[in-house]
C-alpha cells in the first residue's frame, strides 16, 4: 500500500474496534464480547480503513488481531447484516461483498506481519480474517468454521476459496468450505491452519511476544517477504525468480543489509532500521 495520503487526517477514535499501540506493535481488538465479536457493516469498514491508515503511517511494524471475551469472531452479525442484506438490491449487495473482500486484501497487502490470536470460535468471516493473517496463534479452545454454505451462500466468500487451498491444500479446503463443519484446534494444527498451538489462555501473550519479535526485526525485509509470498502464488517459476532477484538487489542497497555486516563484523546485535 502507498505511504502517501491526501487531506484526510489520522482517525483518533474507532467506533467498532479497539486499537492500542506500543513500540511498533498495533493491537486491534474486536470488542463486541456480548455478540462473540460479530461483525457489523461498521466493523468491516473500520477494519478496512484502519489497515489503510496504518499502512500509510509506516510506524507499525507488526499487528495483532484479537477478539474480546469468549471467542475470536463469530462472523457477520445475523441480525445486523444478514437481516439487512435481505432488503438490499444487487448493486448494494455487490458493494457490501466488495467491502468485505477489501478487508481481506488489506490484511494480505499491508506492509507488516499480521498475527491472529485465536481462542474460542472463529466462524464465517471470523475464520477468513484469521486465514488472511500471516500467523495464526491458537489455544485448544479454538475452532474454525467456514459457515457460508450453512446460510445458503458459496463457501468462496471473502477470498476463502483462493486462500484456504494454499494454506491447507485443495482436499481439506473443499471439505471445510463445502460442509462448513467446525475444525477444532488439534486438527487445525495437523492440517496447517494453525501456525502455533499454545496452552489454553496464552494466545494473547504469545501473539504479543511474536509481534514484539517481528517489530524489533528488519521491517523492510519482512514487508518484502510478505509481498512476495502473496504475489508469487500465481506466478510461473521464471517470473517468481526474476521478481526475487529484483527485490534482493533493492534490499542489498538498503541500510539493514549493511547493518547486518557491520554487526556481524563487530560481534554485536544488529540495530535494524527497517530500510
Amino acid at each position: 500500500m502507498s505511504p502517501f495520503s491526501g487531506s484526510s487526517s489520522r482517525t483518533e477514535q474507532w467506533r467498532h474496534l479497539r486499537l492500542t499501540r506500543q513500540d511498533g506493535v498495533a493491537t486491534v481488538t474486536l470488542a463486541r464480547a456480548e455478540k462473540l465479536n460479530a461483525l457489523t457493516f461498521g466493523g468491516y469498514a473500520d477494519l478496512r480503513d484502519l489497515l489503510a491508515e496504518l499502512s500509510r503511517e509506516r510506524s507499525v511494524r507488526a499487528l495483532v488481531l484479537a477478539g474480546e471475551g469468549r471467542g475470536f469472531c463469530s462472523g457477520g452479525d445475523v441480525d445486523e447484516i444478514i437481516g439487512a442484506t435481505l432488503a438490499m438490491d444487487t448493486a448494494q449487495l455487490l458493494d457490501f461483498n466488495r467491502m468485505t473482500g477489501q478487508v481481506v486484501r488489506a490484511l494480505r497487502e499491508c506492509p507488516f506481519p499480521v498475527i491472529a490470536a485465536v481462542h474460542g470460535v472463529a466462524a464465517g468471516a471470523g475464520a477468513v480474517l484469521a486465514l488472511a493473517a500471516d500467523f495464526r496463534i491458537a489455544d485448544p479452545s479454538a475452532r474454525f468454521a467456514f459457515l457460508f454454505t450453512k446460510v445458503g451462500l458459496s463457501g468462496g466468500d471473502m477470498g476463502a476459496a483462493y486462500l484456504l487451498p494454499r494454506v491447507v491444500g485443495l482436499g481439506h479446503a473443499t471439505r471445510l468450505l463445502m460442509l462448513g463443519e467446525p475444525v477444532r484446534a488439534p486438527e487445525a494444527e495437523r492440517i496447517g491452519l494453525i501456525s502455533e498451538l499454545v496452552d489454553e489462555g496464552r494466545t494473547d501473550e504469545r501473539a504479543a511476544a511474536l509481534a514484539r519479535h517481528l517489530a524489533e526485526g528488519p521491517a523492510l525485509a519482512y514487508a518484502q517477504t510478505k509481498a512476495l509470498l502473496t504475489a508469487e502464488l500465481d506466478m510461473p517459476l521464471g517470473a517468481a525468480v526474476e521478481l526475487d532477484a529484483a527485490t534482493q538487489a533493492l534490499l542489498m542497497n538498503g541500510a539493514d543489509y549493511a547493518e547486518f555486516h557491520a554487526s556481524f563484523t563487530e560481534k554485536r546485535p544488529a540495530k535494524w532500521q527497517g530500510r
